[in-house]
């Protein structure tokens, strides 16, 4: 699925193309629209269309080398509104230099200079151009090439380069966002070659549930407790460093021993407490005088 009319130097390898069906950026949806027909490989019994990875791959170069030829790297703003993709664009940022905007777009950011967030950047790269259609359309006010990941249903009013992929899948568009900052590097010759793989796994830009992620902290960090132990176990001893239980100190069943002893029945058998020494406060004044 090699495209044809890039050098042979761009050519996606084996590993490239299969990491892009495994992340299932092929797989779009029921819909198309009539700007992606030329990415369209073919449409499932099931009425899935299916993306042509070749095409998403010559994009991908395409994109790589329109960010590349931008001289300052913080020109280029990176987009995403939806969750699957904020972790993919904060690391895109990370690893090329880019400005990162996760999450809610706030309007005026690219036309209203009395925001706080205004930005003038020289291009814009976004995840979904349904979600961000609002940063989109202020990029056109301002005549701001826009890059977005399209799916076969996406509109793409005001989209300079499609990417055809799946944008719906945390899998899909983890994988593209790596791709494309693998490619970027290697144009700027951070990456030595081609053949020199980059050391920052894929895994890195997928997104994790916050949620998921804190169960299996706390099951982690949870102890052993009663319940796990055992009752009877604790009754008969002490664990020592190793983890097993021995017999408990001879002063310490000694002492327990005081306490579980029955109290006595009969309390007229009791001595009385004795009463205090009295004493008499007249002598005592005289004593205090003679002083």
């Amino acid at each position: 699925m090699a495209p044809a009319n890039l050098p042979s130097i761009f050519n996606a390898t084996s590993t490239d193309i299969e990491q892009l069906l495994a992340a299932q950026c092929h797989i779009g949806s029921k819909n198309l629209g009539v700007h992606m027909q030329p990415y369209l490989w073919k449409t499932r019994a099931d009425g899935v269309n299916v993306i042509n990875v070749g095409k998403t791959w010559e994009k991908i170069v395409m994109a790589a080398r329109i960010i590349v030829a931008i001289d300052n790297p913080t020109d280029v703003c990176v987009i995403s509104a939806r969750p699957y993709g904020q972790r993919a664009v904060l690391k895109f940022a990370a690893h090329t230099g880019a400005q990162a905007i996760a999450g809610r777009f706030t309007p005026g950011s690219f036309t209203n200079y009395i925001t706080r967030s205004f930005k003038e950047p020289r291009l814009i790269i976004v995840t979904d151009p349904r979600t961000d259609a609002q940063a989109i359309k202020e990029a056109s006010y301002v005549n701001i090439p826009v890059i977005a990941l399209c799916d076969t249903d996406s509109p793409t009013e005001f989209v300079d380069v499609a990417i055809p992929t799946n944008n719906k899948g945390r899998h899909a568009i983890g994988c593209v966002w790596w791709m494309l900052a693998r490619e970027v590097l290697r144009l700027r010759g951070t990456i030595y070659n081609r053949e020199t793989p980059w050391d920052v796994m894929v895994d890195l830009y997928f997104y994790r549930d916050p949620e998921a992620e804190a169960e299996d902290k706390v099951e982690e960090e949870k102890l052993p407790d009663v319940e796990d132990v055992g009752v009877a176990a604790i009754e008969s001893g002490f664990p020592t460093t190793g983890g097993e239980w021995e017999a408990a100190p001879a002063g310490f069943a000694a002492a327990t021993n005081e306490w579980t002893e029955a109290p006595p029945t009969n309390w007229d058998a009791v001595p009385a407490p004795s009463a205090p020494p009295t004493q008499d406060w007249a002598e005592t004044g005289k004593e205090a005088s003679s002083w």
